[in-house]
C-alpha cells in the first residue's frame, strides 16, 4: 500500500477546526476560506483513509482515529513551529496587551509568563484584570491582544480546558442553613452568576442576593464575613472555605470553558503569536483533564 505524505497546512487546517469546534471558526485562525479549510479535512481525510470528524449538534466532533491524530498533529505542529524559529528566529519586540480575570491570573497564567519573559525580554506586557465578560467584547474591539476568558460562545477563542465551579462558605457560620440562602454574585452578566441562579433554580431552592462585587478578593470578603455563599471557580477557592455540596443543600454547578481569545486587528504580531501558542501549549498540558 502506497501512502501519503501528510501536509503541515492540512494539520494546521484540522486543529483549527477542533479547537474553534467548526470550520467556519477555523476560517480566519488559519488565514482561508471556509470551503478552502473544507477541502484541506478531505485531502487529509483521504491521505489517511477514515473520518476525522462528524458534525454534531453544536459543532463538529472528533471521532476515535481524530481523536488519535490530534495528539499527533499537535506534536507536529509544535516541531514544526520549533524548527523554524530555529531558523528563522529573531528578537521579538512590541507591546502585548493582555488580559484576564483575578481568578485565572495566579494559577493559570503566571506559570506561562515566567516562561515567556525570560526569552523576550524586549516585548512588554501590559496587564489587564477584568471579568471575562468585560474582556471579550475588549479583545473583540481590539482593545486587547489576548485575554485568557471563561468564554460565553463556542467561537470566542480556542479551548484549553474546563474549569470545575463549586460552592464555598465560611464553616463557622454555616450560612448554607439559611432560608432563604445568602448568596454573594458578581456582575449580572457574570457567568458564575447565572451558574449559581441556574443551579438553585433547579433545586427549587429559595435565595437572596446579598452582596456584589466584580471582583474576585470582594467574593471572598463576603464569605469570610458570613454574609453569604458564594460560587467561586476552583482554581480561586481559598483553602480556609469550606468547599459545598449536596450535603449542604447545594446543587452541582456547570464547568466554565476556559479558552484563550485572540483580536483580529493581532494577527500579524509575532509577538503575540509567540504567547498565544505558548498559552495553549502550557496550558492544555497542565490544566487539561
Amino acid at each position: 500500500m502506497t501512502y501519503q505524505d501528510l501536509q503541515i497546512d492540512w494539520l494546521k487546517c484540522f486543529v483549527a477546526v477542533v479547537d474553534a469546534g467548526s470550520l467556519s471558526g477555523a476560517a480566519p485562525e488559519v488565514h482561508r476560506s471556509q470551503s478552502a479549510v473544507s477541502m484541506q479535512l478531505k485531502k487529509l481525510e483521504a491521505a489517511l483513509d477514515c473520518q476525522l470528524l462528524v458534525r454534531g449538534p453544536r459543532q463538529h466532533q472528533l471521532t476515535p482515529q481524530g481523536q488519535l491524530l490530534l495528539g499527533y498533529a499537535r506534536r507536529m505542529l509544535d516541531l514544526h513551529a520549533e524548527t523554524q524559529a530555529a531558523f528563522h528566529g529573531e528578537e521579538l519586540t512590541g507591546r502585548i496587551r493582555l488580559g484576564v480575570p483575578d481568578d485565572y491570573a495566579a494559577r493559570y497564567l503566571t506559570p506561562v509568563l515566567k516562561r515567556f519573559a525570560p526569552h523576550h525580554g524586549a516585548v512588554e506586557i501590559e496587564l489587564n484584570c477584568e471579568q471575562s465578560t468585560s474582556l471579550i467584547p475588549r479583545v473583540e474591539r481590539g482593545d486587547l491582544d489576548l485575554a485568557l476568558v471563561s468564554r460565553d460562545h463556542p467561537r470566542h477563542g480556542t479551548l484549553l480546558f474546563h474549569e470545575p465551579m463549586v460552592w464555598v462558605g465560611a464553616a463557622q457560620f454555616q450560612v448554607w442553613r439559611r432560608d432563604p440562602l445568602p448568596v454573594a454574585v458578581y456582575e449580572n452578566t457574570s457567568l458564575a452568576k447565572r451558574s449559581a441562579i441556574n443551579s438553585l433554580a433547579l433545586q427549587g431552592r429559595r435565595y437572596k442576593v446579598v452582596y456584589n462585587s466584580s471582583s474576585l478578593a470582594g467574593q471572598i470578603a463576603a464569605v469570610e464575613s458570613g454574609l453569604a455563599v458564594a460560587v467561586l471557580t476552583q482554581c480561586s477557592a481559598p483553602a480556609h472555605l469550606e468547599i459545598l455540596g449536596s450535603e449542604h443543600g447545594l446543587g452541582p454547578l456547570e464547568p466554565m470553558e476556559v479558552a484563550v481569545y485572540r483580536s483580529r486587528a493581532s494577527q500579524g504580531s509575532k509577538a503575540v503569536d509567540s504567547l498565544h501558542n505558548l498559552l495553549i501549549k502550557t496550558l492544555r498540558l497542565s490544566a487539561s483533564p
